[in-house]
């Protein structure tokens, strides 16, 4: 796979668990203040859009929505 590729799926995965949880931007960027990462609901969403984040924000937007099990199927 090419690296937009990859981008495309890690970005689906996120955009899924926010959806299977109702956990839109705003609430996101509330949940990741109150654990100490400052992101803008704006940022969230450009970041996600793009597909191109870092494995630390994958993580800390799983841990911020309660996410403990991830499928990659």
């Amino acid at each position: 796979m090419a690296d937009k590729e990859w981008q495309d799926r890690v970005k689906g995965i996120l955009k899924a668990e926010l959806k299977r949880r109702n956990v839109g931007y705003k609430e996101l960027a509330e949940r990741l203040e109150a654990m100490g990462v400052h992101e803008t609901e704006r940022n969230i969403n450009n970041k996600i859009s793009r597909g191109g984040f870092t494995a630390v924000f994958f993580i800390q937007c799983l841990e911020a929505i309660e996410c403990q099990t991830v499928r990659l199927d």
